[in-house]
C-alpha cells in the first residue's frame, strides 16, 4: 500500500513538473575588476555559452536590475537565451540600485563605453559568443552608439528598446526651464575646464538628467549635453549595418516620435521595427513578454 502510494506521488509530481515546469534559477550576480572599480553584472545562464550571450544596458540612472530589465531578462532565459545585464558604475565601486543623484558623476560616454568594452572581454573569457547588444531607452542610444564607436568583435546583432531620440533645440530649451540657465553656458564651462586641462574639476551645483544639483566632470557633461547628431537613435543606427531589432510601445510618451523618426529612415535591409501595441516605455506585465518573443524570434 505505501509503495503504490508513493508510486502514485512519484507520477504525479512527474506530471506536475510537465504541466508547469520549474521556475528558473534567479540570475547570478558577477562582478568585474575594471580601473579600480567591482562593476557588477547580473548572469543568466541557460544553454551552451557557444551559442551565443545577450549584453543589456538600462536607461538612464537605472540598473541592470530595474523592473523592465529584469523581467525580459528573466523572459529571454525562459527562451533559451543567455544572458548578462550590466550596471554602469558611474564612477561608484560595487553599484547597484539606482542612482540617487547624492554623489558627484565623474564618468561619460567614454567611461560608459570602456565598462561595456571590459564587459565584452568578460564574456568573451567565458567563452561566450557571438554577442547581441541589448539596451533599453537611452542605454539603446548607448548601445548603438558603442557598436558605432567602439566596432566590437563579434556582435551579432542589436536590440533598441524604446531608444531615446533627441532634438538639440528642444534639449535645450528644456534644460534652460529646468535649471533656469542656458545650456550653452554650462557647455562653455566644461569646454573651458578641459581646454585648461582641468579633468578632474567638476561643475558645481548643476542639473544633470533627472538631478536638479549635482557636482559633475566635464567629460561627463559634455558627453551628456554636447550637441551630436548621434543623440538620436534613428540618426546613429542610419550607419550602422549591423541587423538591428527597434522595438517600440505604441503608447509610449517619452519618446513619443521615434515612430516617426524610424519611419524617416525608410526601407533598410537591416533593421527590423516592431511596436507592440498598448506598450508603453516600460513594457510592463504581458508586455514583457512580447519584447522577449520579438528577440528571440528575430535572433532566431
Amino acid at each position: 500500500m505505501a509503495r503504490s502510494r508513493k508510486y502514485a506521488v512519484a507520477v504525479l509530481f512527474t506530471l506536475l513538473s510537465m504541466l508547469f515546469p520549474l521556475t528558473l534559477q534567479a540570475a547570478e550576480r558577477v562582478t568585474l575588476e575594471h580601473d579600480g572599480l567591482s562593476l557588477v553584472g547580473h548572469l543568466q545562464a541557460v544553454s551552451d555559452p557557444g551559442e551565443g550571450v545577450v549584453l543589456m544596458l538600462h536607461g538612464t540612472l537605472a540598473h541592470g536590475r530595474m523592473e523592465t530589465m529584469a523581467a525580459v531578462q528573466d523572459l529571454l532565459a525562459e527562451q533559451g537565451l543567455n544572458s548578462l545585464s550590466v550596471n554602469l558604475s558611474f564612477g561608484i565601486d560595487d553599484r547597484e540600485g539606482m542612482f540617487e543623484c547624492d554623489r558627484p558623476i565623474t564618468h561619460g560616454l567614454d567611461e560608459h563605453f570602456s565598462e561595456l568594452d571590459a564587459w565584452m572581454g568578460w564574456l568573451k573569457a567565458e567563452g561566450y559568443g557571438p554577442v547581441t547588444l541589448l539596451g533599453h531607452s537611452r542605454g539603446g542610444n548607448q548601445i548603438a552608439r558603442f557598436h558605432l564607436e567602439s566596432n566590437p568583435d563579434d556582435v551579432r546583432a542589436l536590440v533598441l528598446i524604446a531608444p531615446s531620440t533627441h532634438d538639440a533645440e528642444q534639449a535645450a530649451a528644456s534644460y534652460e526651464t529646468q535649471s533656469g540657465m542656458p545650456l550653452i553656458v554650462r557647455l562653455d564651462q566644461a569646454t573651458e575646464l578641459l581646454r585648461m586641462d582641468q579633468t578632474e574639476t567638476t561643475l558645481k551645483d548643476v542639473r544633470f538628467l533627472y538631478c536638479e544639483t549635482l557636482d559633475v566632470s566635464p567629460n561627463a557633461f559634455l558627453g551628456y549635453y554636447r550637441p551630436d547628431p548621434d543623440n538620436d537613435t534613428p540618426t546613429a543606427i542610419s550607419d550602422i549595418g549591423t541587423p538591428t531589432l527597434v522595438i517600440i510601445g505604441s503608447e509610449d510618451t517619452v519618446v513619443a516620435d521615434l515612430p516617426e523618426r524610424m519611419a524617416a529612415l525608410g526601407d533598410r535591409d537591416n533593421i527590423t521595427t516592431v511596436t507592440i501595441d498598448g506598450a508603453d516605455h516600460f513594457f510592463r506585465d504581458f508586455f514583457a513578454d512580447d519584447v522577449a518573443a520579438a528577440v528571440a524570434e528575430f535572433l532566431n
